[in-house]
């Protein structure tokens, strides 16, 4: 039987080395690594436009978000005037309003990125492969875990 390539299928030939073997299953083997490559990086191309639509959409969406912001602080401004509370002293206190929630937000966020630590499973199975490579013949019976 032949290979699709014309030459002799592998194992077939009785006098085919053991260093011919390796060669042809070295070259299958860089074959099939180069076409998966090849098909992780075409996955990747369409994944990524579609992660960029989706980018360009929340940007244009928080661009509107921030338009209403401005309209609705004007038109809260401009609510206090008409209940007859001094211009300047309508959009001050609209600022200081908007510098209360941005200092409560400013905590808030302060507390939830204190709670972040290592990534203490990825630093504990690094350390485990590190060991087994160093001497996989150790015979500890552990292995690293995913």
């Amino acid at each position: 039987m032949t290979h699709p390539t014309g030459r002799p299928e592998t194992g077939t030939q009785p006098d085919e080395t053991l260093g011919t073997l390796f060669a042809t299953a070295s070259r299958d083997l860089s074959a099939l690594v180069r076409s998966e490559i090849e098909l992780a990086k075409t996955e990747l191309r369409q994944e990524v436009k579609t992660g960029a639509t989706g980018g360009a959409m929340f940007g244009a969406a928080a661009f509107l978000s921030l338009l209403a912001v401005v309209l609705l602080s004007i038109a809260f401004a401009e609510g206090l005037i008409e209940l007859g509370v001094m211009r300047w002293l309508a959009f001050l206190i609209v600022t200081v309003v908007y510098l209360l929630v941005a200092g409560v937000l400013v905590l808030v966020g302060k507390k939830a990125v204190s709670k972040v630590g290592p990534p203490e499973r990825t630093i504990r199975t690094s350390k485990e492969t590190a060991a087994f490579l160093k001497n996989p013949l150790s015979g500890n019976g552990t292995s690293p875990t995913p």
